[in-house]
């Protein structure tokens, strides 16, 4: 009994050290979204286009990422299936990061943005297998946990310790220190992240020859039924996110009357909560069960967000955030877990690309459908009704999954 105990805990050091992958992939994607516009802006002056190239890296990631999350499953090597793509992607981004800010024409300037977009969608799926690859099932919303922490710390990290950096020598600077980063993250997966060891004749040579569907395909139609809804969920639930994430700093700045600053500022109440709570969401995702768990954050989400229509008092909007920020969790935290057990361990790499697809096609879709939705309204109040009715649409959607908990 005492050994079975055993193994049930969570190896801390082990699941840090994977983290790392995500600790550098987020600090990227935080310094590329918040410089890269600023780096466009020296070559050209229409906003929208701007936005538009700013949008690569969702339609890569939609495009890209379940293919080679899909690879990966079906790839033998001696040092693993995941870690030929992360040892090729990686670096290959990290140089091509610290070229950015560099470059002196507009078309090479794309050129460096567009090879960077594919080749971070060529790793990020298999580097996002790498958890559950390792982590024992009903152990990987508590691993999915410190892996969003490491990914949320990144962001703060690219934000104080970047913006000063960015401030004292550069912008140049900030991202060659995320290129730094990065070949750092991958000389310590290299090092200290052994895979397990497959044999290739695991795999038959006819489903080496199928495609990421063919995964989908093959489960029972009940499975089938519950993954469905609850990639319909994650793509409701992010569609809510991405709007907010893309719009509060104008809602702010045109309703609260507050400076580009103090908006983002603000905002940063919700991050901060979801970091300080996302190993927590994972911990009671083990304990009460994951589809429990995304329930009450769902919930949680459409009764905190409905009552900001109404709201300008930025006390209640700072407490309203922070709560947000754990409900949030309790959401993010478990939904890739969930997606994932309905996988064999043969299609880990491919259900990654699932999750991907979907929350990626919502951050496509969803910050143009409130562009046009506030256009006709004329109003960024729009947004905490447009929120609550995507986080609705994906409570109803949840409440239709019947798979996805830890069996063993």
């Amino acid at each position: 009994m005492k050994s079975q105990n055993q193994e049930e805990k969570l190896n801390y050091g082990k699941t840090f050290l994977i983290g790392f992958g995500f600790f550098a992939s987020s600090l990227l994607w935080s310094i590329y979204n918040s410089f890269v516009p600023l780096v466009l802006a020296d070559f050209l002056e229409s906003t929208a286009l701007i936005g538009t190239i700013m949008t690569i890296d969702n339609f890569f990631g939609v495009i890209f990422q379940p293919l080679f999350g899909s690879l990966s499953d079906r790839t033998h090597t001696p040092i693993g299936k995941r870690m030929p793509y992360i040892l090729i992607g990686a670096p290959l981004c990290g140089l091509l990061f610290a070229l950015i800010p560099k470059m002196p024409t507009l078309l090479l300037l794309m050129a460096v943005v567009i090879l960077f977009n594919f080749l971070m969608s060529v790793w990020r799926s298999p580097m996002i297998a790498l958890m559950p690859d390792l982590t024992p099932h009903k152990l990987r919303s508590k691993a999915n946990g410190i892996i969003n922490l490491m990914g949320g710390l990144a962001s703060i990290i690219a934000f104080l310790i970047g913006g000063k950096i960015a401030n004292a020598y550069g912008r140049g600077a900030t991202f060659l220190m995320g290129s730094v980063v990065m070949i750092i993250a991958v000389i310590i997966l290299v090092l200290f992240v052994k895979e397990r060891k497959t044999a290739p004749a695991e795999v038959s040579e006819e489903r080496k020859r199928e495609g990421t569907l063919s995964s989908f395909k093959r489960l029972p139609a009940d499975v089938r039924r519950s993954l469905l809804a609850l990639l319909l969920a994650i793509f409701f639930w992010f569609s809510a996110f991405n709007a907010v994430e893309t719009f509060f700093t104008s809602f702010a700045t045109s309703e609260l009357g507050l400076s580009e600053g103090s908006a983002a500022m603000l905002l940063a109440f919700f991050s901060v909560s979801f970091v300080l709570f996302a190993v927590p969401a994972g911990i009671i995702g083990g304990k009460i069960g994951r589809k429990k768990t995304i329930l009450i954050g769902l919930f949680g989400m459409v009764a905190m967000f409905t009552p900001l229509f109404f709201i300008n008092n930025l006390t209640i909007f700072r407490v309203i955030l922070l709560i947000g920020g754990f409900f949030w969790a309790m959401i993010n935290i478990n939904s890739l877990p969930m997606v994932l057990e309905m996988a064999t361990d043969q299609e880990i790499g491919t259900f990654t690309g699932y999750y991907y697809f979907f929350s990626f096609s919502a951050a496509i879709v969803s910050p143009i459908l409130f562009g046009f939705i506030r256009d006709i309204t004329e109003n960024y109040n729009m947004l905490f009704i447009y929120a609550p009715v995507f986080f609705l649409l994906a409570l109803i959607s949840i409440i239709f999954v019947r798979h996805g908990e830890a069996t063993h």
